[in-house]
């Protein structure tokens, strides 16, 4: 009973920043704030896409049975920019990462959490591969919507509670 719950909390959780991601990136005003950066050592929000989009598709293809590394996966060349950088690229590159990683977490079963799986050749319970997954998107989410934010500037709509706003907020839940 307990893993049916975690499996259905994950898969909650992935949709949320699924979402959040998508209810940010809605708010970037313009193609090329998709691909600008606040400084040469930060990523655009086109190069976080780029990488979750990456990530998930070597993860999460052949979950069960391959390492989540595969051989044509290129990390590196996923924090490179390939070409002009649309909102429609970017969303495309988006969805079809995400496809691929909700898919497979769909297909998975309370029975298979237990399994040992391999990363980079290292060994983990598909409970532990979750866990590590879900952080990891939830961080490169974090900053898309920080990002996101930045650039949207007076014209962005909180996510959550807006700051100062956490007493109507409350009132509001009672």
């Amino acid at each position: 009973m307990i893993d049916d719950a975690y499996l259905r909390s994950v898969i909650k959780d992935f949709r949320l920043y699924k979402h959040l991601g998508e209810q940010a990136m809605a708010q970037v005003p313009s193609d090329d704030a998709f691909a600008a950066t606040l400084d040469p050592e930060s990523n655009a929000i086109a190069i976080v896409v780029q990488h979750i989009a990456g990530n998930f598709r070597s993860r999460y293809r052949d979950f069960l049975t391959t390492d989540g590394e595969k051989a044509d996966r290129n990390r590196d060349g996923e924090f490179e920019s390939h070409g002009p950088v649309t909102r429609a690229g970017v969303l495309r590159l988006w969805e079809e990462g995400w496809a691929v990683a909700l898919a497979s977490l769909a297909a998975l079963t309370p029975a298979d959490l237990g399994k040992t799986i391999t990363i980079r050749g290292e060994a983990c319970l598909v409970v532990e591969a979750l866990n590590r997954s879900v952080t990891h998107t939830a961080y490169h989410v974090g900053q898309i919507v920080y990002l996101a934010r930045h650039f949207a500037s007076g014209r962005w709509t909180s996510l959550s509670i807006p700051k100062g706003k956490s007493a109507d907020f409350n009132k509001g839940a009672r």
